[in-house]
């Protein structure tokens, strides 16, 4: 999902991650962008994986392993291609749904009317200011909103687990329970069994 208004680029991906596997993401950013990235395992395993960031020289910007969530700022001094890549290499058998969303910033359009390069100073009418705010707290209520999401999704995730290991047990206590019933029957009545009377002819 890609949304351009004023300046701002944000892009937001939900994928599946198999186990020992590793997925890059290449994204071209100027110079002087500030940057956010957000990440969040949704289901799998131990919510958890490895996080790395590099700039276009290869260099580390951030690096994180085993994190169920995490939020990484950071102002690009150099434009060309930025790397981010989610590892699941320590899981041997559980893949995980991972969720990130990238935003891009330019702090020279941060809102209409302001100072910036190229452009002139220019009064905000009532009006433009109105819907610059309104804009702003729109954007807001789509962050609450995925946040929302990404906890009820967990939380669905977490209890549709721990009912199937519920009923898992449930399931291995009702034929444990069977079967020491029928054992201690068959027990009881092998112990009040009379053994068959064995008649002994004396000769005269």
């Amino acid at each position: 999902l890609l949304c351009i208004f004023g300046g701002s680029l944000a892009i937001e991906m939900t994928f599946t991650l198999q186990e020992h596997e590793v997925q890059c993401f290449h994204e071209v950013i100027p110079k002087d962008k500030k940057i956010s990235l957000e990440y969040q395992v949704i289901s799998g395993g131990h919510f958890d994986i490895d996080c790395h960031m590099m700039s276009p020289n290869s260099k580390t910007l951030y690096k994180e392993n085993r994190k169920q969530y995490d939020t990484f700022h950071h102002k690009t001094i150099e434009a060309g291609e930025y790397t981010f890549c989610f590892s699941n290499e320590m899981s041997t058998f559980a893949h995980k749904t991972v969720y990130f969303d990238l935003d891009l910033d330019d702090e020279s359009l941060d809102a209409p009317g302001q100072d910036g390069e190229g452009a002139h100073a220019t009064a905000l009418t009532q009006l433009e200011s109105s819907a610059y705010a309104i804009h702003e707290s729109l954007r807001l209520v789509v962050d609450y909103q995925n946040h929302h999401r990404l906890k009820e999704r967990i939380g669905r995730e977490v209890a549709e687990y721990l009912c199937e290991r519920v009923q898992n047990w449930s399931i291995g206590q009702t034929v444990l329970i069977v079967v020491v019933a029928f054992g201690q029957v068959f027990m009881l009545r092998k112990l009040f069994d009379k053994p068959p009377l064995v008649e002994v002819k004396v000769g005269i």
